[in-house]
């Protein structure tokens, strides 16, 4: 096992295009064994065959992702209507497969099931409450089965999530902290957002970004320790935060996603 202070390193399934055979080349290249797993991995042609290797091969999953078809992040705007649980006319099928996702997690022995919920909305309260009532749904389902609910970050601000999750108050629901997403979505400080957050971090991404010089618009997702995050100051405030759970890397763009995930590695065991 790979880490850093204490925390194991892992990579997302979805980094790789949930491909098997380039899952378990780069988990045995860079010698790792631990998984966020993209749950869709299991439901297509070579879900056994990753059934059977996480068996086989002794690897652990530290948290399971759900995503949902509707979902379009061709703009900041476009994903802010058909992002999550927001949209109305797809919430019933959302909500089964969300239901169907924890089942898998809880058979799989995972403690974690991530996903982007959407964008809170507190000035409008209609709004506010459907979005808070049907996480809390899904929570409830989650804590039937021993599983936690991440909320991954981005979508707003430190401060309302934090005002989020306090009104919740539930005991099945986290946070799967990315920091890059925090400069993408153009939001927040990773640092700042860490501290005000840290209660209920769970999980976290490692994934760096620039910075958007127009408003309105995506910032761009660059290698670990290329943009905006501070990389070794963000795992200093991980550490004065008292994290103790796992380090993913996710690298969603570029053509040489296995170069820049071996990179990452690199500069997460020797800075």
């Amino acid at each position: 096992m790979r880490s850093v202070n204490g925390w194991p390193i892992g990579v997302c399934s979805w980094s790789l295009h949930d491909d098997v055979d380039a899952i378990q080349s780069l988990l045995k290249q860079q010698a790792l064994s631990h998984l966020h797993l993209h749950v869709a991995a299991l439901e297509g042609p070579g879900g056994d065959r990753l059934r059977g290797l996480i068996a086989r091969e002794g690897w652990t999953v530290t948290c399971t992702m759900v995503g949902f078809p509707q979902e379009d992040y061709s703009t900041l705007e476009r994903i802010r209507l058909t992002g999550g649980v927001v949209p109305e006319a797809d919430w019933p099928a959302n909500k089964d497969r969300l239901v169907q996702a924890i089942a898998t997690t809880s058979a799989l022995g995972v403690p974690y099931l991530s996903l982007h919920a959407g964008f809170l909305n507190h000035t409008d309260p209609a709004y506010a409450a459907t979005f808070e009532g049907r996480i809390r749904e899904v929570a409830e389902v989650a804590a039937e089965q021993g599983v936690t609910i991440l909320l991954e970050t981005g979508q707003e601000r430190a401060a309302d999530l934090r005002d989020f999750m306090q009104a919740l108050n539930h005991p099945a629901l986290g946070i799967n902290f990315d920091p890059a997403n925090m400069i993408l979505y153009d939001k927040d400080d990773p640092l700042d957002a860490v501290r005000i957050l840290s209660p209920w971090i769970r999980h976290v991404h490692i994934k760096d970004a620039t910075r958007t010089r127009t408003p309105g618009t995506w910032g761009v997702e660059v290698p670990w320790g290329d943009g905006e995050v501070q990389a070794n100051a963000f795992l200093g405030a991980l550490a004065e935060a008292g994290y103790n759970g796992a380090l993913a890397i996710e690298r969603e763009a570029g053509d040489s996603r296995v170069v820049d995930i071996g990179k990452a590695i690199e500069r997460l065991t020797h800075d």
